[in-house]
């Protein structure tokens, strides 16, 4: 039982045994609301609240700069706590008063109820619909939280908090904004009266160490063939593209694949928000940033795009293609940036293709169908579409070459693939990994890099729960 619990019923219990106490009493010595006791009508959230504007009085610690002194004030803020409940009469054991003493920790110098979720690592993400239903995702499963904000005003102070430092806003003028937390954290916030229902905050949370390869294995997400096919293949310079839908894993992929460029290649990474956790030591890392409140100042990918093939980068990393920038990063991989990687949202590499071709489209420059389709098949090598299933496990549901172009369409191979399978007898479901047996092109690439692609890595079958 939580101590909110624990105290509702102490509440509860005091309640009933004041109303047994006044039936007892004769009318003439009924108990009136001046000689009632503060703690009967004092709750657990009155005691925080008194204990918060106590702490806003004393410097101290709203001065603290570092996690060190706010450690060490904690000491006095549990002194605090016991002398708030000993005014009131309230009785706190010296459990509640050091976990009151952390929740008053997390309202001052962090945000609040939803601190513990983000020291949570099991949570990937934070989904606040209004102030008072706050969603986790934990293994790819959401479920509804037992914490909530006090009031939508709660709410607001703690958005403004999450925003302090990332040098961005949101208010009526501009009632929706992505960004990116210290932690490295994705968050988009979106205010009324776009959000209908009260503030709406999303948190994409990604681990602080990057998945290995090793541990994608043990996770099922991939086979040691596949991942062997991506090492050569990244090593030698393809160029790669890596597609799935929201929250599928295609940027814990990337990092993945990110991790594999040689150590003395210059890589310049372009996002919308920083996430890759790039391991080189040679990385310049990009990001767009919004127009201000007059509607300039705006950089887009394309443009830093355009400037990041001015900086003599080896290869290029594109966090995610959404738009016109993607005529200038075939166009780069078309003139010597091999060897470069992005994402993109799309449900199937076919749909990747088709993807591509609608933004070029899309970005304004009149190129004929033919010419665009010409463009993507000498620029990509290798399209990776990645999947979260029913279960929440996300994989690698296949690894698709990109052989060229027949008869003006784009002519795809499947290298690997993953198949949902049922056995009607038991009714277990589970999945294969298995290779198509056909030997890439892109080996003939692999190969003038000085790399040849063993056999045993086209010719597997792997049984997966």
């Amino acid at each position: 039982m939580g101590i909110r619990d624990r105290l509702r019923k102490v509440e509860q219990q005091r309640h009933v045994a004041e109303k047994i106490e006044k039936k007892q009493q004769s009318p003439e010595k009924k108990v009136t609301e001046v000689d009632a006791k503060p703690a009967q009508n004092t709750s657990f959230l009155e005691i925080k609240n008194r204990c918060q504007k106590k702490a806003a009085e004393d410097d101290a610690f709203y001065e603290a700069d570092s996690q060190e002194t706010r450690k060490e004030l904690r000491p006095r803020l549990e002194e605090l706590v016991r002398e708030v409940a000993a005014d009131i009469g309230y009785p706190l054991t010296d459990i509640e008063v050091r976990q009151l003493s952390l929740e008053l920790l997390d309202e001052i110098y962090g945000l609040g109820p939803i601190e513990p979720l983000m020291a949570d690592p099991s949570v990937s993400d934070i989904l606040i619909n209004g102030y008072h239903q706050i969603y986790v995702e934990r293994q790819g499963k959401l479920e509804l939280t037992d914490v909530s904000f006090i009031s939508e005003e709660h709410l607001r102070n703690k958005v403004d908090r999450m925003l302090y430092s990332t040098g961005r806003r949101v208010d009526e003028s501009s009632p929706l904004v992505d960004a990116r937390l210290p932690d490295g954290s994705r968050i988009n916030i979106i205010i009324p009266p776009l959000a209908v229902d009260g503030i709406s905050v999303s948190i994409r949370r990604f681990p602080e160490q990057h998945l290995r390869p090793k541990d994608m294995i043990a996770y099922g997400s991939m086979t040691e063939q596949m991942y062997e096919f991506l090492n050569y293949g990244v090593k030698s310079g393809l160029n790669i593209l890596v597609c799935g839908g929201t929250g599928s894993g295609k940027t814990t992929t990337l990092n993945m694949l990110s991790g594999l460029i040689p150590e003395d290649e210059r890589v310049v990474t372009i996002e919308d928000s920083a996430e890759l956790r790039m391991q080189q030591s040679h990385v310049v890392r990009l990001e767009t940033r919004p127009a201000n409140a007059e509607g300039q100042g705006e950089l887009t990918q394309r443009e830093l795009l355009k400037n990041a093939l001015r900086m003599r980068p080896d290869r290029i990393i594109l966090g995610e293609v959404r738009g016109g920038e993607v005529l200038d990063m075939l166009q780069a991989m078309n003139t010597g940036h091999d060897g470069s990687l992005a994402t993109l949202h799309a449900n199937s590499p076919r749909d990747c293709i088709s993807r591509l071709e609608l933004m070029i489209n899309l970005s304004g420059v009149d190129i004929p169908a033919a010419s665009i389709r010409k463009q993507i098949a000498s620029a990509i090598d290798i399209i990776i579409y990645v999947n979260r299933g029913r279960e929440g496990k996300r994989r690698v549901e296949s690894i698709t070459e990109v052989v060229g172009i027949e008869e003006e369409n784009v002519v795809l191979q499947e290298i690997y693939r993953f198949d949902n399978k049922l056995d009607i007898t038991s009714g277990r479901q589970y999945g294969v990994f298995k290779s198509s047996g056909l030997r890439p092109s892109c080996g003939k690439k692999c190969e003038s890099a000085g790399m040849v692609l063993p056999e045993d890595l086209f010719n597997f079958e792997k049984e997966v729960s």
